[in-house]
């Protein structure tokens, strides 16, 4: 596993780790709700033969500082935009899953020239209910991340996948039970406060969309929103729930990497 570096931002630690050629095209890799940057193993290897690929836990998450909420999607950008500055990219392609693809989005939004091709997976202009997430919150900050590991492993990986695999299921339950409670629900706030909805058709980068067709998180349907709303935009459809990167990761590599190659 390649050493994590640090930056700090407003007095938060973040950690995040680079690999690949030096003076190859940089790729942002970011990550979705209760993860860290190990979600991108199996992408790491294939992506850094051609690509700079660069890896964050973001704040509140793995090796980043946890510090009190609320947090929200504008401070989540700049932390990326932090990370970028750190690993030295002045502009690079971003592959975002579910909060990541939000972070996504906001960095094409908000820094366009620091930005050349997006890829939004397992991610919406909206994301879950102001409801849903205040309940999440509220678990999570009285009897800690083991009251909802469960019902968000269920959402990650369809249960022909959990049963196939259970050693990396166990993995990501089990980051997903280390998650500090605090960072994770401050985090929750940001995805609650978040709507891109009237935003995203300003996006002018080249934009591919990732859906699983079981991905209850973020439905195919938000998916199709984004492939309607932003100009351009391709999507692939992938037999997978959540984090699709891991459930179909080959398909899921060959669809990025040919369209970051074209």
């Amino acid at each position: 596993m390649t050493p994590a570096a640090e930056v700090r931002v407003d007095g938060c630690r973040l950690a995040y780790a680079v690999d690949g050629p030096e003076g190859a095209p940089a790729v942002l890799l970011l990550n979705s709700l209760g993860t860290t940057m190990e979600m991108w193993d199996p992408q790491r290897d294939a992506f850094a033969r051609a690509w700079r690929v660069i890896r964050c836990d973001t704040r509140g998450h793995g090796r980043s500082d946890a510090p009190p909420g609320p947090y929200t999607l504008d401070q989540l950008g700049r932390d990326a935009l932090a990370v970028l500055d750190a690993a030295g990219a002045d502009r690079a392609h971003v592959c975002g899953i579910s909060m990541g693809g939000m972070m996504a989005m906001w960095l094409g939004l908000h820094a366009p020239g620091r930005v050349g091709r997006l890829v939004l997976a397992n991610t919406g202009a909206r994301v879950g209910t102001a409801e849903g997430w205040a309940d999440r919150m509220a678990r999570v900050r009285a009897s800690g991340m083991e009251t909802v590991a469960d019902a968000v492993l269920g959402r990650f990986f369809t249960e022909a996948f959990r049963e196939r695999h259970p050693d990396t299921t166990a993995r990501f339950r089990a980051t997903l039970a280390a998650c500090p409670p605090e960072g994770y629900a401050a985090c929750c706030e940001a995805l609650r406060d978040a709507d891109l909805r009237e935003d995203v058709n300003r996006i002018d980068a080249a934009t591919l969309v990732v859906t699983g067709t079981d991905d209850a998180a973020t439905p195919p349907a938000s998916a199709e929103f984004l492939r309607e709303r932003i100009p351009g935009a391709r999507l692939v459809t992938l037999d997978a729930a959540h984090l699709s990167n891991v459930e179909r990761a080959e398909a899921f590599n060959a669809a990025v990497l040919d369209f970051l190659a074209n």
